[in-house]
């Protein structure tokens, strides 16, 4: 394990609030850490970079030295208009954790590490893995199937060691994480963090609209659907939301191609259309996110006593 100890002796549950698209925003990740985890959002939920500017101000005021690190979300793929503006208030506000997604992390590592901040690549594949962990990462972040949103092909149990063999660095495993027990596998298999997506989504403090979060809660790992229709990408979604926005079996089936635009662009074809995991058996109520923590650190803690 390569978790930095500065980061793991102040977690109580090893994992990360994973960003997520119109779900994650400064009251989440303040409560986040508060409870005892990694708090991250992504850049692009801010629809202003005057918003974003106030948004890390704002984490920054609040959270106290002590608190477990936070993460800022950064798509860096070449159609994300609003990277480079990004990585500007990046620079100003000095986020402890920079995630980046959807790209190459290079363009982004020596500035992020000039400031003494980590870099962790989202990736999908052991190619991709690779890639980033040549452009100097200190994480990896392995996106594994039945990952809300965005998801990758390999399961997380062949996944994580397969990279572990070769990579010393922060691994952090996704896909599927809704219980300690689930955090705790992820630690057997070589990772040092767990992302939280899905099981967080229908917490109090998220972005996400009431419609969402109730069918989450009605959800199960069957009332998930792999398409690329909307972004070009593989990504999990709740059918309910796809069918009720109008997409059809065959239109499940199309590919789109990758045009990520604006923060705007992306929320017109997120709004109605709702992303979520294999995990999604795990959400049982609309809850605050704190008590949904402590639930997994109880689970966690058994789940170690029992191994």
């Amino acid at each position: 394990m390569s978790l930095p100890a500065h980061i793991a002796e102040r977690l109580r549950l090893p994992a990360i609030a994973a960003p997520m698209f119109l779900v994650s925003g400064v009251d989440m990740v303040l409560s986040a850490c508060k409870a005892g985890i990694i708090g991250s959002f992504p850049g692009n939920n801010a629809r202003s970079l005057d918003e974003l500017d106030q948004w890390l101000a704002t984490i920054n005021a609040t959270l106290p030295p002590d608190a477990p690190p936070w993460a800022m979300n950064i798509m860096v793929h070449r159609s994300y208009a609003r990277w480079e503006e990004e990585l500007e208030l990046v620079l100003k506000h000095r986020p402890p954790i920079v995630i980046t997604a959807l790209g190459s992390p290079a363009t982004v590592v020596d500035a992020i590490h000039g400031y003494g901040g980590l870099v962790f690549a989202d990736v999908n594949s052991l190619t991709f893995a690779h890639k980033a962990a040549a452009t100097g990462v200190d994480g990896l972040i392995l996106v594994a199937s039945g990952a809300g949103g965005h998801t990758g092909p390999i399961s997380g149990f062949a996944f994580a060691p397969a990279v572990r063999e070769w990579f010393e660095g922060t691994l952090v495993l996704g896909g599927g994480i809704g219980s300690g027990r689930a955090v705790r596998a992820a630690q057997v298999l070589g990772a040092d963090l767990a992302y939280l997506g899905t099981r967080l989504i229908a917490c109090e403090e998220s972005l996400a609209v009431p419609g969402y979060k109730q069918m989450l809660v009605d959800a199960t790992a069957e009332d998930i659907v792999t398409s690329a229709a909307l972004t070009g990408m593989p990504a999990n979604w709740l059918k309910a939301s796809l069918l009720a926005a109008g997409y059809d079996a065959e239109g499940l089936k199309a590919k789109a191609e990758i045009n990520l635009g604006r923060p705007e662009d992306a929320a017109k074809r997120w709004r109605d259309v709702w992303s979520a995991g294999h995990g999604a058996g795990e959400v049982k109520a609309i809850e605050p996110l704190g008590a949904i923590v402590d639930e997994m650190v109880a689970d966690y803690e058994r789940a170690g006593r029992t191994t």
